[in-house]
């Protein structure tokens, strides 16, 4: 009768402990801040010198517009909302301007490069959610041409609205976004965020009982075009 007793006591110790230290541990050592998805910034931006039309590529940047794209989810953990932005600067892309008009543009990230400050949750990310080994690369393609005469060139920020394909873990879908743009020098700046339902992609949210991720987010980028 005793060693039941203390059976019992056991399972209960077990479950109290996988109950609250499971998700303490998770806010302690995995869960994010609240760290916000770069955006563009006018800090040390000068008037535009060079031309708006040509060919423009995808460049590393500098602080505070270093080239950037990743994804910013809603973790609710008992209850908490945690916010949890992964990056990566491995982003190539491409872009032709003419007369005024961006007549094409793609940006490529490699995915696998996407990380935040957990490497559990990163690995989570490249194996069982995102299967980065068969889907390496994420895209944005702009399949409408987009009016781009009304960008200031005094090195403050524009905006205008892009359509295009976006690419997630091998599945398409039509997408339309917000573009912050800044002409500083010879370069330009570009940001903006996909919101983006995770299960039109085939991306299953994470449910670990404990925490759970929200079936939405954002799809992020900030790039520095520079001219060829």
């Amino acid at each position: 009768m005793r060693k039941l007793v203390w059976a019992l006591v056991a399972v209960v110790v077990v479950a109290l402990l996988g109950f609250y230290v499971a998700p303490w541990v998770y806010g302690t050592f995995i869960a994010e801040d609240d760290a916000p998805a770069a955006s563009v910034s006018t800090e040390g931006a000068e008037a535009a010198t060079g031309e708006l039309d040509g060919e423009w590529t995808v460049v590393e940047g500098a602080e505070p517009n270093r080239t950037a794209a990743g994804y910013t989810v809603h973790e609710i953990l008992r209850g908490a909302d945690v916010t949890v932005v992964g990056s990566t600067d491995q982003v190539s892309g491409s872009a032709t301007i003419t007369d005024g008009t961006l007549e094409a543009a793609e940006v490529v990230v490699q995915v696998e490069g996407i990380t935040t400050d957990s490497g559990q949750r990163d690995g989570q990310f490249r194996t069982r959610v995102m299967d980065t080994a068969a889907h390496p690369t994420a895209t944005f393609a702009l399949i409408e041409p987009v009016d781009l005469t009304s960008l200031p060139d005094d090195g403050s920020i524009g905006s205008v609205t892009a359509t295009g394909t976006l690419t997630l873990r091998g599945a398409e879908r039509p997408v339309t976004v917000d573009v912050d743009v800044l002409r500083t020098g010879e370069r330009l700046v570009a940001s903006g965020s996909i919101p983006t339902t995770w299960t039109d992609y085939g991306v299953e949210p994470p449910n670990l009982g404990f925490v759970t991720v929200d079936g939405a987010g954002s799809v992020d980028f900030l790039v520095t075009f520079e001219q060829n």
